[in-house]
């Protein structure tokens, strides 16, 4: 398939997140609609609960917008011995759930303990031991429901900066999720890691990044929720990411997955219709549109 046939949508990107207090929900048969009508093909599953729990009602609700499942993001804490039986059986019904929908990947987010995103964390050495025990358990959760496990480096998470990614690499063969706003956030480039993972990158969420706040969360002075609030991420074309190089790059070396669009955002109250999000996407799709036509 060509890139522009697997652009895919996140319900991030419309501001629906699953952590506590982050904003006001869009309906989401909005939020599918509005996918649609900006060209996407496909969504992720977006929190747990929020497109719909049951897999029957949810492939009835794919299927009356035209929408494919491509995967979802499954926050897990895996570096505390004591939670890891509660944390694997969430991995095990998301996988289930995703299975039954037709998608292919399951995108991993080592959680932290800590609420929110706000925090950052480095794990003791006795930490990632038991992280990449309990990896290992994931990766083989998911593939027993015919899933890849895609790990998404993320701010405020167990895996978060460049060495951090370095050290996945080396010590798992786990599959990676590539995204650039994060990564870019991190003091990361999405171009370098994209080349260090060449074989192994199994999915990828675009944004792009606004320098000034990336530099403000980096350094401690905002957190990461009011920076994007503040409109930490961007849309494409709009940010420090070179996006252009890295979907090359990507392309260069195989991949024919799916770029899904995430960027996260945090609304106060439901936008006017054509408004908000929308207009965020829209202008996203269109680089990717020209981008597509210089492949």
């Amino acid at each position: 398939m060509s890139l522009l046939d697997r652009i895919a949508g996140a319900p991030i990107t419309w501001g629906v997140d699953g952590s506590p207090g982050w904003g006001h929900l869009m309906d989401r048969e909005r939020v599918l609609a509005e996918m649609k009508e900006v060209g996407l093909r496909a969504t992720e599953l977006g929190p747990d609960g929020y497109l719909a729990s049951d897999v029957g009602e949810l492939k009835e609700l794919l299927e009356r917008f035209g929408l494919e499942m491509v995967g979802g993001f499954v926050p897990a804490i895996l570096y505390q011995a004591d939670r890891a039986a509660d944390q694997l059986a969430y991995v095990d019904r998301a996988s289930s759930q995703l299975a039954g929908t037709g998608a292919g990947v399951m995108v991993l987010g080592p959680d932290s303990h800590h609420p929110g995103y706000d925090v950052s964390i480095e794990l003791a050495e006795d930490q990632w031991g038991v992280f990449f025990e309990n990896l290992s358990r994931v990766i083989d959760i998911a593939g027993s429901h015919g899933l890849v496990t895609a790990l998404h480096p993320h701010w405020g998470m167990a895996v978060e900066r460049m060495h951090h990614v370095e050290r996945l690499l080396e010590a798992s063969s786990v599959a990676l999720c590539i995204d650039t706003g994060h990564l870019a956030l991190a003091g990361a480039d999405p171009v370098k890691v994209a080349e260090m993972a060449t074989g192994r990158v199994a999915h990828v969420h675009l944004k792009d990044v606004d320098p000034d706040l990336a530099e403000r969360v980096r350094s401690g002075d905002l957190a990461f929720r009011q920076g994007v609030i503040e409109g930490l991420f961007r849309p494409i074309g709009s940010g420090i990411v070179d996006v252009k190089a890295f979907i090359e790059t990507l392309e260069g070396n195989g991949y024919d997955g799916w770029y899904v669009l995430e960027q996260d955002a945090v609304l106060d109250a439901e936008p006017e219709p054509g408004a908000g999000p929308i207009a965020d996407a829209r202008a996203s799709v269109a680089v990717l549109a020209e981008l597509a036509r210089g492949l």
